[in-house]
């Protein structure tokens, strides 16, 4: 009897307890395993998956985080961490994976990806477009100055009594209700901070987190009112550690990101912001600098 081919095998919904063979999967492409992240994106999104038909963990695997859901669906979804196996990569798949979640999962909802340059091509031919682009840096920040000397917001640890603030401020700037999302930070985040207006009744004008990569610690998500407030809470995280940061910020940051490269990080990589079905992300880009992470926007 023929085997059947690689594209032919089910797809099936993941949950955390595939975070193993996630973190396998991305050890096999040559990404960082990523538990901690990979974690948090079977708990507050959908897995799909295929299962390797030599019996070792997964042949491929991708994340789909579903935003605003209303009864006719998801206002917008994201898809991300979208792996194939080494070998069983140049199979077609990838598109097979990507196919079933875009067409039969969330047929009609509008999506968005980040996109790194092998991966672009695909994307476009399944009806993708760039719509804008994201700049990783990494390095060691250095500080210049206290959190606050950047103009003048109070930073400070968030506490319980800021979460629904954070949550209207978060779906005002993202243009979607990500409080499925945004609750999980406390837990996920070795800190998060906000920043308040002081000028005024201690307005909520920012807040960001920072949380464990591997050897970094990632900053995102970074709301911020203006860049003085952005800069004041980057420079409040940096000193709340002692590892590396890494970050993606919005190319059209220009001054956000020259002000972090002459603080000590490096461009490592460009990808693609990507949309499906919408021309562009809901929101106000100009307060959102830096996402929770690239696979979930």
């Amino acid at each position: 009897m023929t085997p059947p081919h690689i594209t032919d095998l089910p797809i099936r919904a993941l949950s955390v307890d595939d975070l193993r063979r996630c973190a396998d999967l991305s050890e096999n492409r040559g990404w960082p395993r990523e538990d901690h992240k990979w974690g948090l994106l079977l708990a507050a999104g959908n897995g799909y998956g295929v299962d390797a038909p030599d019996g070792q963990g997964l042949a491929a695997a991708c994340v789909v985080t579903p935003y605003g859901q209303t009864h006719a669906g998801p206002e917008l979804a994201a898809v991300g961490m979208v792996l194939v196996a080494d070998r069983y990569a140049r199979q077609g798949l990838g598109r097979r994976l990507m196919e079933h979640v875009c067409d039969d999962v969330l047929k009609g909802v509008p999506l968005t990806l980040h996109a790194t340059p092998y991966g672009r091509p695909l994307y476009e031919e399944l009806g993708f477009d760039t719509t804008g682009r994201a700049e990783m840096l990494k390095g060691t920040f250095r500080p210049e100055g206290t959190p606050d000397a950047y103009g003048t917001p109070l930073v400070r640890p968030a506490n319980a009594e800021d979460l629904p603030r954070i949550l209207r401020l978060d779906a005002e700037v993202f243009g979607t209700d990500r409080t499925h999302m945004i609750t999980r930070l406390p837990a996920f985040a070795d800190q998060l901070l906000v920043a308040e207006d002081r000028t005024g009744d201690g307005t909520l004008i920012g807040y960001a987190a920072a949380w464990p990569n591997m050897e970094t610690h990632v900053i995102g998500p970074l709301v911020a009112h203006d860049i003085g407030t952005a800069q004041s809470l980057i420079t409040a995280l940096a000193l709340g550690t002692d590892r590396p940061l890494r970050t993606d910020i919005d190319v059209r940051h220009e001054e956000l990101l020259g002000w972090l490269k002459d603080r000590g990080l490096d461009s490592i990589a460009f990808n693609a912001v990507m949309t499906r079905g919408i021309p562009g992300l809901p929101g106000d880009w100009t307060r959102r600098w830096a996402p929770l992470t690239v696979a979930a926007g």
